[in-house]
């Protein structure tokens, strides 16, 4: 398992953006990464510690969501929107010319210490019953836990992100969909 320092206020710097571009994997430590391809459309999940990039692209333009507790050195060209991701938000953004609909809902919590391995616990088993791609990592509170789980359709992508941060207890759930329009 690997030991990665987290950042001490992930609530406070947690953020999802969303893009009109590609990103370059050069930016992150990816861990793991899953294609698919469905008729028009090609979609690509990156897993990171505490993050991911999700990417939907059709007919050679892309929409690009990225989750990432990190607060600097993150790209500002064709950012369409970002905001931190406390509490809950919605947000839905239709790129008309490109033929693309992205929906998001982002929540987090915060629990106890019991609460969180129990969760932590379950979440591992869905990672497995799911084949969702999984990285497990330790930081400064113990044991740690990214997930991304996929549903492919046909013409659409949903995506439920976990990222369980042991330091603090704190749980950042996403879920995401992309479709043609």
């Amino acid at each position: 398992m690997t030991h990665i320092p987290a950042n001490p206020n992930v609530l406070q710097t947690y953020q999802v953006a969303l893009y009109q571009r590609a990103l370059h994997p050069e930016l992150f430590t990816l861990k793991d990464r899953r294609t698919l391809r469905h008729a028009d459309y090609e979609f690509e999940a990156w897993l990171m510690p505490a993050g991911h990039v999700l990417r939907f692209e059709r007919g050679g333009s892309c929409v690009c969501e990225l989750a990432t507790e990190r607060e600097e050195g993150l790209p500002e060209v064709e950012r369409v929107e970002s905001f931190f991701a406390a509490g809950e938000h919605e947000y839905e953004k239709c790129f008309k010319a490109l033929g693309i609909n992205y929906m998001t809902n982002v929540q987090t919590e915060q629990l106890s210490e019991n609460i969180f391995l129990s969760t932590l616990d379950e979440m591992r088993q869905h990672a497995v019953e799911m084949d969702a791609l999984a990285f497990e990592w330790e930081d400064e509170g113990g044991h740690s836990l990214s997930i991304v789980d996929v549903q492919r359709f046909s013409g659409e992508v949903h995506a439920q992100c976990f990222h369980l941060i042991s330091r603090g207890g704190i749980v950042v759930r996403t879920q995401s969909i992309f479709e043609r329009v």
